[in-house]
């Protein structure tokens, strides 16, 4: 079901006067994804009487098509398992070391229930794999349930916090439909309780009394329209890649050069109910982006250089680490340089080989890089990985090799040459229980936000860990559902 609100604009508030006989729910849900689902589950196992919205003529959005890594630690039961020590200490510092403007509320909350809301995944019906994938991977290649997703062991943070793996995935192999795998079980646990499911059913308008408080929902389902009454209402329909007026606005790095990730319905329709009543965005110009170069794991030991000939980023970094930093360079431009002996494959799904050559100063030249840059950048290179050592980027000791053996290839990593994908990370304003706030830091009371649309951890593609996105949408989602339920008896 197509938004009837078109670009940037903003829907209108409705008045509490269009509730006059209206149907009357504890909580109304908006969006059946991942953060939605959690909400609309808990509310309802809650006692509420809940209400479920989504645009769409079945469940999942993003979530759905998602590999299913979700980033949980401080001690999970397949961190266990496997024989990874974490804490929810280390787990908190790592995500404070990370993130852009941490809050450290929510991440003390995330971090100390992190173990416990994997626990509560799994009782939807499924287990990770007790197993632990070592290898450098942008997902692990099976069904291996633990794998680092993100720069605990890139420096600085190694030095700062004791590196601990926090990639869970579910037990589907590769990037195949885990996310979705975990939706249809959240399917049949909400079809489990008393909650409502409504699908092509999509929010247009929230309703406000005088207060301000938010007190309904309007919606649309083809040609019928209508309107519910709400103690409260959860808003968790997505982010705004699919926007392209929002895009251009807040993200103009996600243009046309750059494929998109995610659904029909990440459109910012959250985001701009939001704005209806007032509400806070936060971090809108900040975007996930990458184009991986590994696997396989060989080509981390290259090096990546800009237009200059100079290495800008410790080439063993998380894959979106790697691409914000490509991004900061002069035209976007950059080249991993490998040599002979560490090119397993010719070829890479995403960045494409240029050419290769017999000499460093012929490569130098055909790249068009400045005149002895390269030579002296990979010399420089060649030699403290001889010992071990990077002392200009500090990459992992497990990946420095010199690159010697001619002849040599370049891949390239620049935007609108590699393939590059990305998705929004601004969203709405909200606190720990995901209560929507405005500006000044008021809460909008009735108005709660979770997943892609709400304003939580992840916040910049350099910070960001794979399963992020799942992991603080079910989890900060299961907050608001609760959180949501709980003024009912008020109501």
């Amino acid at each position: 079901m197509a938004d009837e609100t078109p670009g940037t604009a903003v829907p209108p508030v409705l008045d509490e006067s269009v509730l006059a006989g209206a149907e009357a729910f504890d909580v109304v849900v908006v969006g059946f994804g991942m953060a939605g689902a959690c909400a609309a589950l808990e509310a309802a196992r809650a006692g509420a009487r809940v209400l479920l919205l989504e645009r769409a003529a079945v469940h999942g959005g993003t979530s759905s098509m998602s590999g299913g890594h979700f980033y949980l630690g401080g001690g999970t039961a397949v961190q266990r398992a496997t024989g990874q020590h974490d804490s929810p200490d280390a787990m908190f510092d790592y995500l404070m070391a990370v993130t852009p403007a941490p809050d450290a509320v929510k991440i003390r909350a995330y971090a100390d229930e992190s173990a416990a809301h994997l626990d509560w995944l799994e009782a939807l019906g499924f287990e990770f794999e007790r197993s632990f994938f070592a290898g450098k991977a942008v997902i692990q290649p099976g069904t291996e349930g633990l794998m680092y997703t993100g720069n605990e062991l890139v420096w600085p943070f190694r030095d700062q916090v004791p590196p601990a793996p926090r990639g869970h995935k579910v037990p589907r192999p590769g990037d195949t439909g885990g996310g979705g795998l975990v939706l249809d079980l959240l399917a049949e646990r909400i079809a489990e309780t008393d909650a409502e499911v409504r699908f092509e059913t999509g929010a247009t308008n929230l309703v406000t009394d005088g207060s301000g408080a938010v007190v309904g929902v309007a919606w649309r389902r083809f040609e019928e329209t209508g309107v519910v009454r709400a103690a409260s209402v959860v808003i968790a329909a997505g982010g705004f890649v699919m926007n392209p007026a929002m895009v251009a606005e807040h993200t103009p790095s996600l243009g046309s050069k750059l494929f998109t990730l995610g659904s029909t319905y990440d459109d910012g329709l959250g985001l701009r109910l939001g704005r209806s009543v007032d509400a806070a965005w936060e971090h809108m110009d900040e975007a996930f982006i990458t184009a991986p170069f590994y696997p396989p794991s060989d080509f981390v030991t290259g090096i990546v250089v800009n237009k200059l000939g100079r290495r800008f980023v410790a080439e063993d970094s998380y894959h979106s680490r790697t691409s914000y930093n490509v991004l900061q360079q002069t035209d976007a431009a950059a080249y991993l340089i490998l040599d002979s002996a560490h090119m397993a494959e010719p070829t890479l799904p995403l960045c494409p080989l240029i050419d290769g050559w017999e000499a460093v100063e012929e490569m130098e030249a055909g790249l068009g890089l400045p005149a002895g840059a390269l030579v002296e950048t990979l010399w420089a290179y060649n030699e403290n990985a001889a010992r071990g050592e990077d002392p200009d980027f500090h990459k992992h000791p497990d990946w420095l090799a010199p690159q010697d053996q001619g002849p040599w290839g370049a891949f390239d990593l620049t935007l609108g040459t590699a393939v590059y994908a990305g998705f929004t990370l601004g969203g709405l304003a909200c606190d720990v229980d995901g209560r929507v706030l405005t500006e000044a830091g008021t809460v909008i009371a009735g108005l709660y936000a979770a997943g892609a649309c709400a304003a939580n951890i992840a916040q910049d593609g350099a910070g960001y860990s794979s399963g992020t996105q799942l992991g603080e949408g079910s989890y900060f989602g299961r907050r608001a559902g609760c959180s949501a339920a709980g003024r009912r008896a008020a109501s």
